[in-house]
């Protein structure tokens, strides 16, 4: 794919991987969408990135479809298309499932999972009229479970399941579908901060450089599914 001048629709934009994936994307030459939840972290962050038209801050709830329907025509009000869509938004609560709460685990459900369906029934009818390309951003939790992980290995698990399925629905429409697979990433996620202590960690514009990979390869390949690990262990 050409990316100079094509448009890309990130949620969960605002910070961490997926604003990492946005700067990536702009130094392609690429028109980006970013949303968040609120007002003011998507306002900061369109401020952080190049922005001479080039970048267009949306706030979305992906749990909500109407919201998510609302941001796809945003952008073809603004841009006329929609190429690239990266369904990132995503969130974690970690705990032993005789001490997970109910609306930890509904929380999970409805960002990781929901709102990535959302997002992607939003966008379908623009996608195939670009033949576009659609990711999820998952984990390596798809695949690898663990303590006090049970609410989060499902919906990653489910993102992972419902990647592939789509995958397989969309090839038709000359949509290309991959969901991304991050171990360790230097993220805030999970209230952590990032700091010098995780440089050993996957950094974002490693993912953005990913992505920017995919939509380059040649038409005729599909990476319907990539794990991305450090290449080092945590040594402390």
């Amino acid at each position: 794919m050409d990316l100079k001048g094509k448009v890309a629709y990130i949620t969960g934009g605002t910070k961490g991987i997926g604003f990492g994936v946005a700067q990536s994307l702009l130094k392609q030459g690429m028109k980006v969408a970013i949303s968040g939840r609120s007002d003011k972290s998507v306002a900061q962050a369109v401020a952080s990135l190049k922005n001479d038209g080039m970048v267009l801050g949306i706030c979305s709830d992906v749990t909500q479809m109407k919201d998510e329907q609302a941001a796809v025509e945003k952008i073809l009000d603004t841009w006329g298309q929609l190429d690239v869509v990266l369904a990132n938004a995503g969130v974690g609560n970690f705990a032993p499932i005789d001490e997970m709460s109910e609306e930890g685990w509904h929380q999970m459900i409805d960002i990781n999972l929901t709102g990535v369906f959302n997002t992607l029934k939003a966008s379908v009818e623009a996608l195939k009229k670009s033949e576009g390309y659609y990711m999820t951003l998952a984990s390596l939790a798809g695949t690898n479970f663990f303590a006090t992980g049970a609410g989060y290995n499902a919906t990653k698990f489910g993102v992972v399941g419902f990647t592939q399925a789509a995958m397989l629905d969309l090839r038709k429409y000359n949509i290309k579908v991959t969901t991304i697979m991050p171990g360790s990433v230097a993220t805030y996620f999970n209230n952590n901060e990032p700091s010098e202590k995780d440089a050993w960690k996957i950094q974002p514009e490693d993912i953005g450089q990913l992505v920017v990979d995919l939509l380059k390869i040649h038409p005729r390949t599909l990476p319907s599914k990539v794990e991305m690990r450090p290449t080092r262990p945590d040594l402390k």
